[in-house]
């Protein structure tokens, strides 16, 4: 009975394990490992059953989970998250799996974290946009993307103090200057009093100096700069609320400007060609080169590192790439025909050469009495092979011709012969690629040395098909390629005493082409083109007509040989251009890099500094008149004691003279 059962078992067991591997082979892998685990579960102890579904399980999961990774990686979350859940069907407690979905949550949380710090960063939020960069690089400090956003955000963000939000908000506040010849020190009281910034002065600053100034609707950091610009003067940050003025001159900026480091590491460009590129446009004197980590560190003001910055970010673009496609292909042809009939070239008459006589008695001729030695040939003087023995006489000299006597040709063929070579080829833009098929052929060459008596060399020739390419990428997707090709062989080899040399055939071709990305060219008719005839006859014979065919053979060949080369770019990418906001923007004047053209919002079409006119007799101010309420947004123009505004029409009646400046 226990028999019996086994026996049921066993084959129930092996149609399980039957039915999964077909299910396997027809692609439903889910129900062929549900069959195999059934199998095994009935046969514990079999070994080949265990084997088998441990080997596909682990072959089907390593396939499965490169399939999610590559969708995770891609960005295609419910791909991935459905190779994770479909692996562990079969597999339940397969770590990878498992850790795969619990990364795959924290990545679509970095990829919502990302994406709203890319809408913060349209709005011009930068700080807020740092602040969700730096959680997901909490969670993965070598997330690409986040990296990557956040060098974009620093270098959107500004580096100059007066990106504090106290200092930015008070200087970014609306106000209306009129000034004529006013104490400069006066106007910047009233800049104080509207903004509530302070102002210190250096005491090389003149006391003297006026300002004439008339803007409306400018804002506070405009009208600051437009004063200090005009005067010859700088500022530079302390806090939040205070702003130091000084002399703009040489010495003065060694104590007071504040100087910035910043390492650019660059991904494309050369790091020498970028810090010539600052040396030249922003005359920098402090840069330092790391060929080894293609690291340029330079320090200057703020405004020229933030221009540097533009201009490292329209230079550092990866070069253009472009897969060649090329095909060259060798064709022979051959032909050949020959002919008639091959007669005797020469008839001999001697002893075969290596042979011996032996004489073996005399013969006597009745007649004239003459005694004739008997000669028997050797061993070695019979018929040789390839001679025909025609007579031999008592001496052993004998009368052959060639053997065969007669060769009867009739023979015509043809010959066609494809060598192709099909290689690919990924090259950069304006990057030199050269392709060799063929063999490196050894030329010896003997040297006398003295007291050394002879020292051999050997050098290679390169001997095949030499292509040499070098594509220049068009921003409009044409290819222009320069190419040279090259198709040798070896015609002879030459001997001269112990060296050896070799005579190269060669063919080549060099041209610059303009190819469309995908467009192929076809370079052909480098052809070489053999025609040869020979005719052996009897001569005399050989002449006649028609007969004449009889006593002659024709040997006629005739062989060409021709280059064709296809060649077709495909554009793996282009140069990537910047926004014009990199590729174009103000750069300051010729001695403040960043100067004036780097204001934020620039000078409004309303605001100007008026020329300098020679000072008019001070006329009594106007009585102030009580400044008229307004919004926290509208210009304000505070009046001082002693300061005169300027009038566009002469008051109708005398004002009161204006009180002294306290």
């Amino acid at each position: 009975m226990l028999v019996a059962l086994s026996v049921l078992a066993g084959c129930a067991s092996n149609k399980s394990f039957v039915e999964g591997k077909r299910m396997l082979a027809e692609g439903k892998v889910e129900e062929g490992f549900a069959q195999l685990e059934q199998a095994v579960k009935e046969s514990p102890t079999n070994a080949e059953y265990k084997a088998y579904l441990f080997s596909q399980r682990e072959r089907t999961v390593n396939q499965w989970l490169a399939q999610a990774v590559t969708a995770q990686l891609n960005g295609n979350f419910d791909e991935a998250e459905a190779g994770y859940r479909r692996i562990l069907k079969i597999d339940p407690y397969n770590q990878r799996a498992n850790a795969g979905l619990d990364s795959l949550a924290m990545d679509r949380r970095h990829s919502k974290l990302l994406d709203d710090a890319r809408a913060l960063q349209q709005k011009g939020a930068v700080d807020q946009a740092m602040a969700l960069v730096g959680q997901v690089l909490a969670d993965n400090p070598r997330h690409r993307e986040a990296r990557i956003l956040q060098r974009k955000l620093n270098e959107a963000k500004p580096h100059d103090a007066l990106a504090s939000p106290q200092l930015k908000s008070a200087l970014s506040r609306p106000i209306t200057l009129e000034f004529r010849d006013a104490a400069l020190k006066a106007v910047f009281e009233v800049i104080s009093r509207t903004s509530g910034i302070n102002f210190v002065f250096d005491k090389d600053v003149r006391p003297d100096l006026k300002a004439t100034i008339f803007v409306r609707n400018s804002t506070i950091e405009d009208a600051i700069q437009l004063l200090l610009v005009t005067n010859q003067l700088d500022r530079r940050v302390l806090n939040d609320n205070t702003i130091m003025v000084y002399p703009n001159n040489p010495a003065k900026q060694k104590d007071y400007q504040e100087l910035v480091i910043k390492n650019f590491y660059l991904a494309n460009a050369e790091a020498k060609d970028t810090a010539n590129l600052i040396r030249a446009l922003l005359k920098t004197r402090d840069v330092f080169v790391d060929d080894k980590r293609n690291l340029v560190v330079m320090r200057d003001t703020p405004e020229a590192v933030k221009v540097a910055e533009r201009l490292i970010a329209s230079q550092d673009l990866a070069e253009p790439e472009a897969i060649l496609d090329v095909e060259v292909v060798e064709v022979n042809r051959a032909r050949l025909q020959s002919l008639g009939i091959d007669w005797p070239s020469q008839v001999g008459y001697g002893l075969l050469t290596g042979g011996t006589s032996t004489q073996t008695g005399t013969v006597t001729n009745p007649t004239t009495g003459a005694v004739t030695p008997v000669v028997t040939p050797g061993v070695a003087a019979t018929v040789a092979s390839g001679v025909i023995n025609l007579r031999n006489n008592p001496l052993g000299l004998t009368t052959f011709i060639a053997n065969p006597a007669l060769v009867l040709h009739l023979q015509a063929q043809d010959t066609d012969a494809n060598v192709l070579a099909n290689p690919r080829i990924r090259v950069k833009n304006h990057e030199k690629a050269k392709i060799h098929i063929g063999d490196k052929v050894p030329v010896f060459t003997s040297t006398a040395v003295v007291n050394a008596g002879i020292a051999q060399s050997v050098s290679y020739l390169d001997v095949g098909v030499k292509l040499e390419v070098k594509p220049s990428i068009g921003l409009d997707d044409d290819v222009t390629i320069d190419v040279g090709l090259e198709v040798s062989s070896i015609v002879k080899q030459v001997d001269f005493g112990t060296s050896t040399a070799y005579q190269i055939g060669s063919r080549a071709a060099d041209t610059t082409l303009r190819l469309r990305d995908g467009e192929t060219q076809v370079l052909a008719g480098l052809i070489q083109d053999e025609d040869r005839r020979s005719i052996t006859k009897i001569p005399g014979l050989g002449d006649l007509p028609v007969v004449g065919r009889l006593f002659s053979s024709n040997n006629d060949t005739r062989s060409k040989s021709e280059i064709v080369l296809l060649i077709t770019p495909h554009i793996v990418h282009n140069l990537d251009l910047p926004d014009r906001q990199i590729s174009e923007f103000r750069a300051g004047t010729e001695s403040s890099i960043g100067g004036m053209g780097a204001v934020v919002g620039g000078v409004s079409a309303q605001s100007a500094s008026a020329p300098v006119a020679p000072a008019a007799p001070a006329a009594p101010a106007e009585a102030p008149a009580a400044p008229a309420p307004a919004a926290p947004s509208a210009p304000t123009m505070v009046p001082v004691p002693g300061i005169v505004p300027y009038q566009s029409a002469p008051p109708s009646q005398p004002a009161a003279p204006a009180a002294p400046a306290k």
